[in-house]
């Protein structure tokens, strides 16, 4: 009797950050830009014929691949589009992770990728963060079914320069390696060049973070076209129409807008600098940031408690109780008005555990 149930999957999911329904919170927990699209893709919006939604796509998302190979001076064959990074992470899985060696990837990362390891059944093995959160490039020298690191990682905000990621390729000539580059334009290096000289790296990014388009999921993917025309290949066998006619729309308005673009980027990267001071008057250590986002601590606070604080007065960060980092928090930058709120909390619930 219901024996079916037995052949359901049975996975511990990823968990984003709590999505709240209210209105009036300071929302700093999912590393959204605290700043609307650019204007260019908002009139794109405006613009847009609904009545040619009752058109598919184009498949292949050709305009929007046309302007994403001319801002990073590749070719079209290079240009890989996704429903989100996270879908194009997924489809490369699935592309390029097919040995029976494990793939390897940081202790402390982006969560999503065990889960995927689980979803797909491949083998994983991961390496520890040195002291200071920092990837150690030695350590991938061993044997791998592939390789896969965030620069800058997430969530410990820290970026490591091309000399890293070119020590890492020389490592594994015989793997493919994914550096996933959601958060590279707040500080980070990209390594998008790399991909003219190594045939086996790819380089994923998206439009999610410093673009302000997170509500329409475009993900991309640079790489060789050996590595391009196989991730095709796979999103074809699964889904021919992974982005909508909308968001390559707006995409391309988005990639054309490069002013708007770069001025978000230094107000995040302003309102960061001026946040990080203020946590480490506080007394906190903030790692040195090269994302939208901050990780600290306090060495005489606890984080889960200042976690549920902060939640309390609708403050919302977020908190991981992971082994090594149950004593940390990710603080989204937002705007100066929301930080300098978020700040205010802190104090109070610094002035309360003094008394």
């Amino acid at each position: 009797m219901n024996s079916w149930k037995d052949n359901l999957r049975r996975i511990e999911p990823y968990v984003p950050g709590e999505q709240s329904q209210d209105t009036d919170i300071v929302k700093i927990n999912a590393n959204e830009n605290p700043y609307p699209p650019s204007p260019k893709a908002i009139e794109a919006l405006q613009a847009f014929n609904a009545d040619g939604l009752r058109f598919y796509p184009s498949a292949d998302a050709t305009p929007l691949k046309a302007a994403l190979a001319a801002y990073y001076g590749v070719g079209i064959e290079n240009v890989f589009l996704g429903n989100g990074s996270d879908d194009v992470i997924a489809l490369s899985f699935q592309a390029f992770f097919n040995s029976d060696k494990p793939i390897v990837f940081p202790d402390i990362t982006y969560s999503f990728y065990p889960v995927w390891c689980r979803l797909l059944s491949i083998p994983y093995r991961t390496y520890p963060l040195d002291d200071s959160f920092r990837i150690n490039a030695a350590d991938y020298r061993e044997p791998n079914g592939g390789v896969i690191l965030p620069n800058p990682n997430a969530p410990t905000s820290i970026g490591e320069g091309p000399d890293f990621v070119r020590m890492i390729l020389e490592e594994n000539q015989d793997s493919v390696v994914i550096i996933d580059e959601a958060y590279v334009d707040f500080g980070g290096v990209s390594s998008v060049p790399l991909t003219k000289e190594y045939d086996n790296l790819l380089v994923t990014g998206t439009f999610s973070k410093s673009r302000s388009l997170a509500g329409l999921r475009i993900g991309f993917a640079i790489g060789s076209k050996a590595l391009i025309s196989v991730l095709e290949a796979v999103k074809n066998s699964y889904n021919s129409y992974t982005v909508d006619s909308l968001s390559i729309a707006m995409g391309i308005a988005a990639i054309e807008d490069d002013a708007y673009f770069q001025s978000t980027v230094r107000k995040v990267i302003a309102t960061r600098t001026a946040t990080t001071a203020a946590l480490r008057e506080r007394g906190f250590t903030v790692l040195d940031s090269a994302t939208n986002f901050l990780f600290a601590t306090h060495s005489q606070c606890n984080m889960r408690e200042l976690f549920e604080y902060l939640k309390a007065h609708k403050v919302y960060i977020r908190y991981f109780d992971l082994p090594r980092i149950d004593n940390y928090i990710r603080i989204s930058v937002g705007t100066d008005e929301e930080m300098a709120l978020f700040l205010h909390w802190v104090n109070e619930f610094l002035k309360e555990k003094r008394s």
